[in-house]
């Protein structure tokens, strides 16, 4: 199928923007592919701690430099659900390497904290900046020069991007994504979010609202909603970074663990002591980037990754936008109602025909790069085919030609929407995005007063004080990457959902971050530059009349341009946070880029010409403001 002219535009358009970068990125990894296989670049001594505590067959095969050593980044713990199965990966990893004559070792751990459990806590606001740290851990655990190939055992919210952009960093090495998949069914998500709304109303007791909360967060697994965590997966499918069909496999069935070692049995073909060298840094180039944003759009997938793929992409040299973004959402329809962008869970979803029917009704319309190199052979046209067991052996067999169940996924011939779910918006306030999938049409414009907060939890006090207006946009500042870490926001979606269904009209305009979990709320999140770098949100003040409208893709304060040229800057009124651990981070709120710079706190990506790394002060000081609230110019039309 020929490619969507639009779709090769944009392409283009990255590929010649992030030449020199990626350049850069590639001589960088190819110069240490050229020093050789890593152990034989280490002295007597550092190999003799590498594999003392090895057993007797591992330190043969370690010490003589013919056979492949995986290393296992693990992101095991007891906490996450979704991470728990991991405790038994490493040793099934180890079993399948040494039946194949080859090793493997846990070459380090990383951090994986909870969102869910954190949310509307402190501790939040260490989330996003966990992903930086996620990254150099994954470094610190690969700098052994030990292994001629990893697995990366991770599935949720910082956790994927984190290892990704570790990954990238030793980008001359395979490498596998192995994922745990998710809990089965347990509570409808719709049944949780009503009872949540109830709590927030006052008509729903704290017993009432934790027994529903255990009923849906009920087992070792992903949770089910169709959040950052499960998009992850779909986008390093998207990317060819783990096996075909692996991301939504329940935890602790024949079929997962069959997988787990087929993933350890595939990264050992693919090490340079082969023939079928895979290396990552070479699968993911701008091809393998916008086949991401692509399946994000078409699946309506979280928010979150509007950050974190453009980190992932600057790790492998490549320059991605929100522009870049917001133009693949205009051609790319929406093809899965999967809540909170409709009442099924995921595995309802991979029941229906799952990421093997959209990939292949993707590539077929010409909106899916299908040529790239991934880990297995046969480009994106093998992700369209589902894994089976037969007779207790892994194999493949073509995804579902006709949707199972069309009120979850649909045909490009008769999609749930023409356009994706995201919408990039510009105007006096700055540049943010809006997911509109889950947003009814009827509120893809709202014009309303501002209540302007500080502190997101005010929000509920004004409420229960009944000083709330009718209809209002509640503007929540000083939530950006450097005033406090970009904390998650979905604590303010039940009483903003309540709001909504009585009749009124409510939005949300924000700096901070709003998880993919939240839907049918008209949000303007990431709202770039933020208040702490002096953007325009710190200038509004209550009463203020705001217009949001998705349709037209703006974001305005209504203010008389001489009143709003005079006004000066707000400060930042919300009590200081409870320390658990933020005062290890000021560094990183000081350092931190911008939103649409992916938000990093650390080096990412290939050095600049000066030898120096820095963030692009286009976006910040030009981007944002005065170009912001220019219409949009396609250069490409």
């Amino acid at each position: 199928m020929t490619l969507h002219p639009r779709l090769h535009q944009i392409t283009e358009r990255i590929r010649k923007r992030s030449a020199d970068s990626r350049r850069a990125y590639l001589a960088g990894i190819d110069a240490a592919h050229r020093e050789g296989p890593n152990r034989t670049r280490l002295s007597c001594g550092n190999l003799a701690h590498a594999f003392a505590a090895s057993g007797t067959t591992d330190k043969g095969r370690l010490r003589a430099d013919i056979t492949p050593n995986l290393g296992i980044i693990n992101a095991y713990n007891d906490m996450l659900s979704a991470h728990q199965p991991f405790e038994h990966y490493p040793e099934i990893v180890r079993q399948v390497a040494r039946e194949l004559g080859a090793t493997a070792q846990v070459a380090g751990g990383v951090p994986a904290m909870c969102d869910g459990v954190t949310q509307g806590r402190p501790g939040m606001e260490l989330s996003l900046f966990s992903r930086d740290n996620i990254a150099q851990a994954t470094a610190i655990s690969l700098s052994h020069d030990m292994f001629d190939a990893a697995l990366y055992l991770g599935v949720c919210d910082k956790i994927v991007p984190g290892l990704l952009i570790g990954a990238l960093a030793f980008g001359h090495l395979p490498a596998m994504f192995v994922p745990a998949g998710p809990m089965t069914p347990g509570i409808a998500n719709k049944k949780k979010a009503e009872v949540r709304e109830r709590y927030a109303a006052g008509e729903a007791t704290r017993e009432e609202l934790l027994e529903v909360e255990a009923a849906s967060y009920h087992a070792a697994g992903t949770c089910t909603f169709y959040g950052t965590a499960n998009s992850n997966q779909v986008l390093l499918e998207a990317m060819g970074l783990q096996l075909p069909g692996t991301s939504f496999v329940n935890p602790g069935t024949p079929l997962r663990d069959a997988l787990t070692r087929a993933s350890t049995e595939r990264a050992l073909r693919i090490t340079a002591l082969g023939n079928d060298y895979r290396p990552i840094g070479h699968l993911i180039d701008e091809r393998a980037i916008v086949n991401a944003m692509v399946a994000l759009m078409a699946t309506g997938g979280s928010t979150n990754h509007t950050i974190h793929w453009i980190a992932v992409a600057r790790a492998a040299g490549v320059m991605l936008t929100w522009d870049d973004m917001d133009e693949l959402s205009q051609i790319v329809p929406l093809l899965a109602r999967v809540y909170p962008n409709g009442d099924a869970d995921v595995n309802r979803f991979a029941a229906a025909g799952g990421t093997q029917f959209v990939f292949r009704e993707l590539i077929d319309a010409g909106l899916m790069h299908g040529d790239i190199a991934t880990v297995v052979a046969g480009g994106m046209r093998a992700f369209c085919d589902e894994p089976r067991l037969t007779d207790g052996k892994l194999d493949y067999t073509p995804g579902v030609a006709k949707s199972a169940d069309e009120a979850v996924v649909r045909p490009v011939s008769d999609a749930f929407d023409p356009h994706g779910g995201l919408r990039l918006l510009r105007g006096n306030l700055g540049r943010s995005l809006m997911k509109i999938s889950a947003v009814k049409s009827e509120y893809h414009r709202i014009e309303a007063p501002a209540v302007v907060l500080d502190d997101p939890r005010a929000l509920n006090k004004l409420h229960a004080a009944g000083v709330l207006p009718q209809d209002f946009i509640a503007v929540v500042r000083y939530q950006g990457p450097r005033a406090n870490g970009m904390p998650e926001l979905h604590s303010l979606a039940p009483l903003l959902g309540l709001l909504q269904n009585q009749g009124r009209r409510v939005a949300l305009v924000t700096d901070g971050r709003l998880s993919g979990a939240s839907g049918k709320i008209p949000a303007a999140i990431h709202l770039t530059p933020e208040a702490a770098r002096g953007g325009p949100i710190g200038k509004l003040r209550e009463g203020d009349m705001i217009r949001l409208d998705a349709v037209a893709g703006t974001l305005e304060v209504l203010v008389d341009a001489d009143e709003w040229n005079a006004r000066s800057h707000a400060p930042n009124t919300a009590p200081a946070a409870q320390d658990l651990g933020r005062n290890l981070f000021a560094w990183s709120r000081n350092l931190v880029t911008p939103a649409d710079q992916g938000a990093l706190s650390i080096s990412c990506g290939p050095p600049s010409p000066e030898g120096g790394w820095e963030y692009d002060a286009e976006y910040e000081l030009g981007h944002d403001h005065a170009a912001a609230a220019a219409p949009h110019e396609d250069k490409d039309a």
